[in-house]
């Protein structure tokens, strides 16, 4: 395994990481996260981490997959560090519903080809 592959290797397991923390965090569904800031702090806490740790993926593993949105990924991750005043807690929980299980898919078939 090359050093760049180990390196990807280390970020995507700390991805699939954030990943189920968030589930487990969001297993109450949308109300419980809208009302509980612990929730809501620990969801977006491991977003950030998850969007910082890919932007530290080799060029040459994130262009083999053009279909994950790793500029929106980046984006999104801007706006929790950045413009964390302004964060509409809907948008955030439509990241959490309809953009993390695709993530996670994606991940886990990284993983399973770097083995």
């Amino acid at each position: 395994m090359s050093a760049s592959a180990k390196d990807d290797r280390v970020y995507l397991e700390h991805i699939r990481e954030a990943i189920i923390r968030i589930e487990s965090y969001t297993f109450g569904g949308k109300e419980a996260f809208l009302q509980d800031t612990l929730i809501q702090d620990g969801v977006l806490r491991n977003l950030q981490t998850l969007a910082e740790s890919t932007q530290r993926l080799s060029q040459a593993l994130t262009s083999s997959y053009p279909g994950v949105e790793w500029r929106a990924i980046a984006g999104f991750r801007n706006i929790l560090v950045h413009d964390y005043l302004g964060l509409d807690l809907e948008r955030v929980w439509g990241v959490v519903e309809y953009r993390i299980p695709s993530l996670k898919k994606a991940i886990e078939n990284m993983l399973s080809r770097i083995d």
